[in-house]
């Protein structure tokens, strides 16, 4: 049987594998604290769930527009609108299945032998495994803790040539929980404003999980990057809907047509359930989510104050998302080794930091999508390392 090369160039996440094996120990009766997975650990809220069982009762059990729902996109809009001052056409709004899809069609349109796509590293473990599927040449723009694993500028201009055809930017950034602030933003824009043959794709989906008070400066403020910037979105993670399996993203007028045709063809249209509940989630009460926001922030704290208390780790203060990315390279174990030793002999999943890129060889990732109760056990059980 012959089949395609490209699909052994396809990569998975290994933090689904982990998830498997801690569910694995825990069936034998094994106490394991999973630290490992990056979703939030609590309910959807119940607004949410009683607008999809309303939706269902309704009769909302049919395919809807490719694109997704007009009322939700006309609300999408008004959200832009509202927050970053950019006026997007509904028409230029795509709701998919979750945000993967946005990856896997962006890397299709700027793939190909002849093109190179700069994506972060430590980064997402999908940037990579798409560009490299998409043909083009995967060019990681290293993330360094000294820089607390923000862009160098300088960095990533000495990657952008000719044959760039996308940068992929992710802020808030998984794994490390990193942050960059209004002026680095600012000072994104201006060297991109250098390089006009390069389009971009914003992956701003822990936009809202934003501590310190920060405010979080999408690249949507910056209309003169309208026409060649990709923003990617949704639910998943503000709002505890990770097996929805609903994003948003903007595209620019040109490509918007193109990415609803790889919609057609791949997927046909998202959930109609799932999006009346994505509905409610825009239009609704926020109460519940600000909740979650602030236990995600206490839990910050405590991860930052108590890893940097462990001798020979330290930890920067993550600055969003729901994740810490600490160096235990003074343990004398790498990241790997660290992380076999904590499931297996002590009971904490983790995700080690090779899992997200070659650069990451002296990290772990630790999230902090749990209890702060386990949490506390989880980190106590880590120092005895």
């Amino acid at each position: 049987m012959k089949v395609s090369k490209r699909l052994f160039e396809l990569e998975t996440e290994s933090a689904f594998s982990i998830l498997a094996k801690a569910n694995e120990l825990s069936a034998q009766g094994k106490d394991i604290i999973n630290l490992g997975i990056g979703q939030p650990d609590f309910e959807t809220p119940k607004n949410i769930q009683e607008a999809a069982i309303k939706a269902i009762k309704d009769g909302k059990h049919g395919y809807t527009a490719s694109n997704g729902i007009l009322e939700l996109r006309e609300a999408i809009s008004n959200m832009l609108l509202t927050d970053y001052n950019n006026k997007i056409s509904p028409e230029e709004i795509l709701i998919t299945p979750g945000g993967k899809p946005v990856i896997f069609f962006s890397a299709l349109m700027f793939g190909g032998k002849e093109n190179e796509i700069i994506y972060p590293d430590p980064g997402f473990p999908i940037y990579r495994s798409m560009i490299k599927y998409s043909g083009a040449k995967a060019v990681p723009l290293t993330l360094k803790e000294e820089d607390n694993f923000n862009i160098n500028i300088k960095k990533l201009e000495s990657l952008i040539n000719e044959k760039t055809s996308l940068i992929i930017i992710n802020n808030p950034n998984n794994p490390t929980g990193s942050f960059m602030q209004k002026k680095q933003i600012d000072d994104l824009v201006g060297l991109l404003e250098k390089y006009k043959h390069v389009h971009i794709l914003s992956d701003e989906i822990y936009s809202n999980i934003v501590f310190d008070n920060h405010k979080m400066p999408s690249l949507l403020e910056y209309n003169n990057l309208n026409d060649r910037l990709i923003i990617l979105n949704g639910w998943s993670k503000t709002f505890c809907m990770t097996g929805w399996r609903l994003g948003w993203s903007v595209w620019p007028k040109k490509l918007i047509d193109i990415a609803n045709k790889l919609c057609v063809n791949n997927h046909s249209c998202p959930s109609s359930i799932s999006q009346y509940a994505g509905l409610e989630a825009i239009l609704g009460p926020k109460e519940e989510v600000n909740k979650i926001i602030n236990e995600f922030e206490k839990r910050r704290n405590f991860v930052f104050e108590n890893l940097n208390k462990i001798h020979n780790i330290r930890c920067f203060k993550p600055g969003g998302a729901f994740y810490a990315f600490p160096n235990i390279s003074k343990t004398g174990f790498n990241g790997s080794e660290f992380s076999n030793i904590a499931l297996n002999n002590f009971g904490v999943a983790l995700v080690p930091g090779t899992s997200f890129g070659d650069s990451a060889v002296d990290y772990v990732r630790i999230s902090f999508a749990n209890s702060l109760e386990n949490i506390e056990k989880a980190i106590y059980r880590l120092s005895k390392i």
